[in-house]
């Protein structure tokens, strides 16, 4: 039985990245983000990890307040969140935001056994002809998928 469920998810980053390496991190919620999460009121549009010292912040996320949380309850929209990550994890990711050219970013937040999990990769950006290619590539495929059956 998989209990793994998608609550929010990054799709234009594959359109405007390369993905070169994941990583799955916790993240430190207050009560009315978890409820919001839970009913898929996230979005991870202009997102950003940053990695300063033995801390590892999601940035520019959104999460939208929660419609019961009342106003004294509810949090911030767009505050920085920390990640929870091992330390071999964090170093990992300090030496890839150090080379020049390379960012981290969110893929997605998800249910993993009822925790809050954030899926981040280390990626580069891609040039505006990479992505033409790679939606002519897409395009061929479907067509040939399209004459098989």
């Amino acid at each position: 039985m998989n209990s793994d469920s998608s609550l929010v998810s990054n799709r234009k980053a594959f359109h405007d990245y390369e993905i070169l390496e994941s990583f799955e991190a916790g993240i430190m919620l207050v009560g009315t983000e978890v409820k919001s999460l839970r009913a898929h009121g996230g979005s991870l549009q202009d997102a950003y990890v940053l990695v300063s010292g033995n801390t590892v912040t999601l940035k520019n996320s959104s999460i939208t307040p929660y419609a019961h949380g009342g106003t004294a309850f509810n949090h911030e929209e767009r505050r920085d969140r920390k990640l929870l990550l091992h330390k071999g994890e964090i170093e990992k990711l300090r030496r890839f935001s150090d080379e020049k050219g390379l960012t981290i970013i969110p893929l997605s937040m998800y249910l993993k056994e009822g925790t809050i999990k954030v899926k981040i990769a280390v990626a580069r950006g891609k040039k505006s002809y990479d992505k033409r290619a790679a939606l002519k590539e897409k395009e061929s495929e479907r067509a040939i998928k399209r004459l098989l059956g």
